[in-house]
């Protein structure tokens, strides 16, 4: 399965080349906003990434989450450069682990405030899991099936896995596959209370324990096709998950960098040193775009990214205390396999696969 183009949006801008600057630009600092008498970091999408009045303008009601994965999967179809791909079948996939949340919690609010009767249909719409699938099929007029993958950290995968089964099955001809989260107070609440906060607004990927967090939002998409472009980023080679009842170890696999996603969700993250070796470098691009549970799908745009300019990019933070086999240098340099490598509370762990084309 190739990945033809990507569409991003997230804490710095829109677009692929935006994401490719903040790589090799590195860690900035994010937001500082007060949730209950407390001050702490957030990365957010600013209104100025929001401001495609075209390709919005059918969308005023919705909310932003749909907005963000409307404008990401927009962006995905105009990067392949493939002609003619509105004559194309194509399917949507969107995955997410809280879904609109934010626009469910307004509707709980207006019950409370007004009452069962008085509450607004557009609001309860905009709560369901599935309402970011409809916008990008309204708004980009695509007809093929549409999905939603709703799972805490392994949602990407899930939905990834799901894109290459609906091409093996010659199902339809691309498939928009990604994933959305949208910020809020109640999120940060939870994060400011049950995680370690950043307070320094850094993400620290490689202190493992304490790991650091800083809640954010954002969308990625992928468009993928088994058919070859000029414009292919690289391959899918595979997409695993190994559940923590498993006994042994995996069979190690070849790889040339491993991209590990440790955001601070995990209240000790050591468990991911298992996975690497001090042979192969190991990058962390979570201090560029924050703790999500769908940062596996920006990790994938940066394997992605860095595997089609072959270009190594260095980790935006450089704290090393354990003293691992980290990525320090932006290089250019032939690249052939990176592994994007996540686990959940349960230590289960699921791989991506890339590889160049």
């Amino acid at each position: 399965m190739n990945i033809n183009g990507i569409g991003i949006v997230f804490t710095r801008g829109r677009g692929i080349d935006c994401f490719e600057n903040a790589l090799k630009d590195g860690w900035q600092r994010p937001d500082e906003i007060e949730i209950k008498g407390r001050k702490s970091f957030v990365y957010q999408v600013g209104p100025q990434t929001m401001s495609d009045k075209s390709l919005l303008k059918k969308m005023r009601r919705a909310d932003k989450l749909s907005k963000m994965a409307v404008l990401a999967a927009a962006d995905a179809l105009e990067n392949s450069g493939i002609e003619n791909i509105n004559k194309k079948t194509i399917g949507i996939i969107t995955a997410t682990a809280f879904g609109a949340h934010v626009t469910t919690f307004d509707f709980l609010n207006d019950i409370l405030d007004y009452g069962e009767a008085n509450v607004s249909p557009t609001t309860f719409s905009n709560s369901v899991h599935n309402a970011a699938a409809s916008y990008i099929s309204s708004a980009l007029n695509i007809q093929g099936p549409t999905l939603t993958v709703t799972q805490f950290f392994f949602s990407f995968h899930s939905a990834l896995q799901l894109a290459k089964a609906w091409l093996d099955e010659k199902r339809c001809d691309y498939v928009l596959v990604g994933a959305v989260e949208q910020y809020g107070d109640v999120l940060g609440y939870i994060y400011g209370s049950k995680l370690m906060q950043a307070t320094d607004g850094r993400i620290k990927p490689f202190n493992f324990n304490p790991a650091y967090s800083v809640p954010s939002e954002g969308a990625v998409f992928f468009l993928v096709s088994n058919e070859d472009s000029e414009n292919v980023f690289c391959k899918v080679e595979d997409i695993t998950t190994r559940h923590s009842r498993e006994s042994g170890n995996p069979a190690p696999i070849r790889t040339d960098l491993n991209i590990i996603d440790t955001d601070g969700l995990l209240i000790d993250e050591s468990v991911y040193m298992s996975s690497f070796s001090p042979e192969i470098p190991t990058a962390a691009y979570s201090p560029i775009f924050g703790s999500m549970m769908i940062g596996s799908a920006f990790n994938c745009a940066s394997g992605a990214l860095m595997l089609k300019k072959q270009l190594y990019c260095a980790n935006p933070v450089s704290d090393n205390p354990r003293v691992i086999n980290v990525l320090d240098e932006t290089k250019n340099s032939g690249i052939e396999f990176i592994r994007c490598i996540r686990y959940n509370c349960l230590n289960e762990q699921a791989v991506i696969q890339l590889r160049a084309k």
